[in-house]
């Protein structure tokens, strides 16, 4: 289809503006989301709850989240990405609102569970955008430079809760304050977006598929089912691996995310500070997640993996020496700086593999017609670990100490070091053409 230059330029900066609110509107999503971590030291004060009663949250919402990511994943390929995306955005909006006014553990996971729900309607609606608006070979830096959006909006929600916590503002407020906030951020995200080029110019298409698996021919269909999508899914060995992969990297990210500032006000920090400290381990992520995008697409497009498990053997590295220092007798002076440098360590060696999963790989192998159903299932397996992880690190951590958390981090990290090699065999063995892509 031939574009005119007025078209042309109308597109391009949809496409830009589409992007930005991809990124930043899914950064608001974090503010709505990572606040309760930040918050976790002060309800425990507050209401006298231990780890084991904080993690009971944080688990029961994981796996609604995990559900919601399974249902809301084929749901954006249904009606719309857009439409999902700020419909998730609204829905936590005004569950953080509710939350705030709560006083009882009940109450807290009950709201937490609910709002979990609509925020696992946000990465499924950013992905079935997403892989409309751009070309399969810019997967991995586009992926790379969106998949910001949850570390860098970890880090905002952080230093903002730390601010408001500096101020010496209550528990509730780490919730009214960001709520409110992201209202103007849900309007901007509603006027600032398209769902795909269509809606700018009838007819056009930039995303498509990469030609490599066997959902490629779904791209020269019109609707195509759900069933069909997850079948087709379903018979291809690297997505099956993909769902290990993401259920070990998520369980580690999960722990980052729950319990960082809580695990840093144990060994001896305090509230301010642990929460501004925590906010290293995304920041870092950052950096490695735009690295490991550009360097894939540049230099390992059709073996992302073995990069990914580079990596990873990295975090193996951080977490044995955060199980080291937390490890000695009680009442040991703990090197707190050296420790929240492993942690931003371990945040730059883990976030860009675990972005690439439901990330550029996920719309190597879907492309933009089942990219919202590929990044639900990989989310939601990726959650199921994420629960366990959540309610078991409290648990262990109040029974056997923060250090045997960590050396359990460790066993994770050595196991996902083995998913990813394995997925680049994989990727080595089609690219010698001994296996079809597609198996």
């Amino acid at each position: 289809m031939e574009l005119s230059q007025s078209d042309l330029k109308r597109l391009q900066g949809w496409r830009l503006s589409t992007f930005f609110v991809m990124l930043f509107g899914y950064i608001g999503y974090y503010m709505v989301r990572q606040n309760l971590s930040a918050a976790l030291p002060l309800m425990g004060k507050a209401f006298n709850y231990s780890n084991a009663d904080l993690g009971l949250i944080g688990a029961s919402s994981e796996v609604v989240y995990a559900i919601g990511k399974f249902l809301n994943g084929p749901l954006a390929d249904k009606i719309g990405g857009k439409k999902i995306f700020l419909l998730g955005l609204a829905g936590a909006i005004i569950c953080n609102l509710v939350f705030a006014f709560g006083s009882s553990i009940l109450w807290f996971t009950v709201v937490w569970c609910v709002c979990r729900y609509f925020l696992s309607m946000g990465w499924g609606g950013l992905a079935k955008v997403i892989g409309g608006w751009y070309e399969p070979e810019r997967n991995g830096t586009v992926m790379g430079w969106i998949s910001l959006n949850f570390q860098f909006g970890g880090v905002v929600a952080t230093l903002f809760a730390g601010w408001l916590v500096s101020l010496g503002q209550s528990w509730d407020k780490l919730f009214i304050y960001p709520a409110l906030l992201m209202i103007l951020v849900w309007i901007w995200s509603y006027l600032a977006s398209k769902e795909s080029p269509q809606d700018v110019v009838p007819g056009t298409t930039f995303g498509h598929g990469s030609g490599e698996t066997s959902l490629a021919n779904f791209e020269s269909e019109g609707e195509v089912s759900t069933g069909k999508i997850i079948g087709t899914l379903m018979g291809m060995s690297l997505f099956r691996q993909l769902l290990l992969f993401a259920f070990l990297t998520t369980f580690l990210r999960s722990i980052f995310i729950f319990w960082t500032p809580k695990f840093l006000v144990d060994i001896g920090m305090g509230n301010a500070s642990a929460i501004f400290g925590s906010a290293l381990l995304p920041l870092l992520g950052c950096l490695g997640t735009i690295l490991l995008g550009w360097y894939t697409d540049k230099h390992a497009r059709h073996d992302r993996a073995q990069a990914m498990w580079i990596m990873l053997v990295g975090l193996f590295l951080s977490l044995v020496g955060i199980a080291v220092l937390t490890g000695g007798p009680e009442g040991q002076n703990i090197n707190h700086g050296l420790i929240v440098v492993l942690l931003g360590l371990s945040g730059f060696f883990l976030l860009g593999p675990y972005s690439m999963s439901a990330g550029a790989l996920t719309l190597d192998i879907a492309g933009p017609k089942g990219a919202g159903t590929c990044a639900g299932f990989i989310d939601g397996f990726g959650y199921i670990g994420g629960a366990l992880a959540t309610w078991g690190a409290g648990k262990l951590a109040d029974t056997m100490g923060w250090s045997q958390v960590f050396w359990v981090l460790a066993a994770c990290a050595a196991f996902s070091v083995i998913s990813a090699f394995f997925m680049s065999l994989h990727f080595q063995r089609v690219a010698n053409g001994q296996e079809p892509a597609h198996r």
